[in-house]
């Protein structure tokens, strides 16, 4: 989603064109999700013949300071955008808009013409973006919620240590708390965490003085120098992780390999609005290495996960395909552990039945590869679990029902081991 950069880029470009100048028209899209609180026609009749005074953001929220109120206040999202026609502002690659796209989109929200002319539109594809209508923006939610600023308010290295230092969770959810520091998403996170060598895990009050000042110089090193560039990422440094981060989308493993060393992947989850977000994180496990008891218990359970599967390589291809870490311990991890356990444990008494089961395993493993070679990597890896479940409860259900004919033919009872089995496999 644009980040500090991105809102910041759109700020200075309002700043540098639109100051001064008289709203002339103003055209509000009528969706009730994306204009909150008040009506289009409203909103209009709020705007025409008010001249932009000023432009102000804090964090990823931006608002223009009109010579009277109400103020338009905007919440970016994950896709929101500021277009000034003939301007080049930096163009967020989600939410882009092409040149010769019809003007103004069809996913403008907020669109102005001014009494010289120039036109603005604010766009959302995605209609996560908000954009309000207030009278003082700084003292209602969400920017009164937000902590300091990233860029124009930083703590100083002992304020930043001293937090730091009382703070029980991990670093990468401390940096997305917007409270916490304004202005930080997911890319800039994982960025100024590879660059500090900080696992997005470690936790905050479990780091070194000497880590904290090297984070502390790396957020701002990392914000002042994307701002610089107007947020154009083809303007990067080209080691920085930015620019191979997202390119986990077009391998099913989720490992790619940058200067002969493999990024991992990682699902962290957050609650945003009331609702779950889950935020892919990506790092670089050779040299972000975990600490302390984190580490351990990291290193502990993907032991005790491989002991309890004998055929354990296929059980790990389908962990590294679920949640892209592989080295990372999840409950997906542990989802994953009892999907496979039906394979270990499905065999039918007697040594007669087991030729038809390893022919019905191949037979799944190959349908597992078919499905992989022609689908959309971003989704292989729920669909590669769903149909691996399946066949678990198929060779689950051949297994019973061997095992019933057995007993009938045999008359022996039904030992104990067959009534664990499942409950294994839930």
């Amino acid at each position: 989603m644009p980040e500090l950069p991105e809102v910041e880029a759109a700020r200075r470009a309002i700043e540098e064109n639109c100051l001064g100048k008289k709203i002339k028209r103003a055209i509000i899209a009528n969706d009730s999700k994306v204009i909150e609180g008040v009506s289009s026609v409203d909103f209009e009749s709020a705007l025409l013949g008010k001249t932009i005074v000023s432009a102000h953001r804090k964090g990823k929220n931006l608002w223009l300071h009109l010579d009277s109120p109400p103020f338009p206040s905007f919440q970016f999202g994950m896709a929101g955008a500021i277009y000034i026609k003939g301007v080049a502002v930096t163009k967020y690659k989600r939410s882009a808009v092409k040149d010769n796209d019809e003007w103004p989109s069809k996913y403008s929200k907020f669109f102005v013409e001014l009494d010289d002319g120039l036109e603005l539109s604010f766009t959302d594809k995605r209609r996560f973006a908000r954009v309000r209508l207030l009278k003082d923006p700084t003292s209602v939610p969400p920017i009164s919620e937000l902590g300091p600023d990233a860029l124009f308010e930083p703590m100083t290295i002992n304020e930043f240590t001293d937090s730091l230092s009382k703070k029980k969770i991990g670093i990468k959810a401390l940096l997305l708390d917007q409270s916490y520091i304004s202005g930080i998403g997911n890319w800039i996170a994982d960025e100024v965490l590879y660059q500090a060598r900080i696992h997005p895990l470690q936790i905050c009050s479990s780091l070194s003085k000497e880590n904290c000042a090297t984070l502390h110089n790396c957020i701002k090193e990392v914000i002042q120098y994307a701002v610089e560039v107007d947020a154009d990422c083809k303007r990067f440094p080209c080691d920085w992780l930015f620019h191979f981060r997202l390119l986990k989308k077009q391998l099913k493993l989720g490992q790619i390999v940058v200067s002969s060393q493999v990024i991992g992947y990682f699902i962290l989850a957050k609650r945003s609005l009331a609702r779950l977000l889950l935020t892919t994180s990506a790092y670089v496990p050779e040299l972000q290495k975990l600490s302390g008891t984190v580490a351990t218990k990291a290193a502990g359970k993907p032991r005790k996960q491989a002991s309890k599967k004998k055929g354990g390589d296929e059980a790990e291809d389908n962990d590294d395909d679920e949640d892209g870490v592989g080295d990372e311990p999840t409950n997906e991890e542990e989802e994953s552990t009892k999907i496979t356990k039906p394979k270990k444990g499905g065999n039918p008494r007697g040594r007669g039945r087991k030729p038809p089961m390893k022919r019905k395993a191949k037979e799944s493993d190959d349908d597992d590869d078919d499905d992989d070679s022609g689908g959309n990597n971003d989704g292989s890896s729920e669909e590669d679990d769903e149909d691996l479940t399946e066949k678990g409860r198929k060779v689950k259900t051949n297994t019973s029902n061997k095992q019933a004919k057995t007993v009938k033919t045999s008359k022996r009872p039904v030992s104990s081991q067959d009534g664990k089995k499942p409950k294994r496999a839930k």
